[in-house]
Parts: C-alpha cells; sequence; structure tokens
C-alpha cells in the first residue's frame, strides 16, 4: 500500500485564510500602536519646555525675555530648542503682557505632527496653568482620533 505525502490544496487554503484574517486584525493595531508610540515625543518634549518655562519665571518674573512680551524666555525663544526631536515640531507663544516692566505672564506650547511621519492634523497644547488639549484635524481625524479640550490623547478615538 502506497501512502500520499504533502497537503491537499483544501489545506493550503484553509491555512492561507487563517493568516490573512490575522494579519487583518494584527496589521492596523500595530500601526496604531507605533503612532501612538511617537506622541511619547510630543508629551516629554512639552514637559521639559514647561520646566524651562517654569524656571525663567522663577528668575525673571515674567515668560518673555523682553519687558513689553512676546518672546518666549526658553533657548529658541517662540521656537524652541529641542535636539533630537523626529516626529514634532514645537513653538511657543508668550501671552498677557502686563504693565512694565513685568512682561508677560502666560504661554501656550505647542507640538505639531509632522506631516512626513505620519502625524499630520494632530496637535499638543500645554500653558502656563499646565491645561493640556489636543487638537486633531485632517489626516488623524480620518484615522480615528478626535480632539479634547482637557487632556492629551493617547488612544482612539480621544482618550486620556
Amino acid at each position: 500500500m502506497r501512502f500520499k505525502q504533502g497537503f491537499t490544496l483544501i489545506e493550503l487554503m484553509i491555512t492561507v485564510a487563517i493568516v490573512a484574517i490575522l494579519a487583518a486584525i494584527a496589521v492596523p493595531s500595530y500601526t496604531d500602536y507605533v503612532t501612538r508610540s511617537k506622541f511619547t515625543e510630543a508629551h516629554g518634549m512639552l514637559g521639559d519646555l514647561r520646566v524651562k518655562m517654569e524656571q525663567y519665571y522663577m528668575d525673571n518674573r515674567r515668560y518673555s525675555t523682553t519687558t513689553g512680551g512676546g518672546t518666549c524666555g526658553i533657548p529658541g525663544g517662540n521656537t524652541p530648542t529641542t535636539l533630537g526631536t523626529k516626529y514634532f515640531t514645537f513653538t511657543c507663544a508668550s501671552t498677557n503682557p502686563t504693565a512694565s516692566p513685568a512682561g508677560d505672564q502666560q504661554y501656550t506650547l505647542t507640538a505639531t505632527g509632522i506631516a512626513g511621519q505620519g502625524l499630520d492634523g494632530i496637535a499638543f497644547t500645554l500653558n502656563h496653568a499646565n491645561a493640556r488639549a489636543t487638537t486633531v484635524s485632517g489626516v488623524m481625524a480620518t484615522k480615528g482620533y478626535a480632539a479634547n479640550t482637557t487632556c492629551w490623547v493617547l488612544k482612539k478615538p480621544s482618550q486620556c
């Protein structure tokens, strides 16, 4: 008696179907995981810039470099120096000037996602009162993320 070796066509098709189903579930989850991991750069750098702004305030009693206001008191001014960042660009706006010689008494730090890194349409903000917010538009909105005015979004749609 002779035994056949190998797989039948049906067995191969079932295996391919199972692999395709697993891939259909795993790939979107992995892509979302990679996107969310990039958010840590913005959160960490905004926290670091906030500490620098508060240190500047403790030394000068204002957030601006001049009494007239308008320029943030951190290295790089309104375009903070952020070494090693890859996924976000950072800006600072000092606001709410008071009578001279006080200078600006408020600021807002913003991390804006870079389009070439798959983060087009998301921005995280942090202000002098440590209020955090997330704005979402364009590509990030189509990926399922939503804005949140009270925190930095960590997961879809707007979970903090």
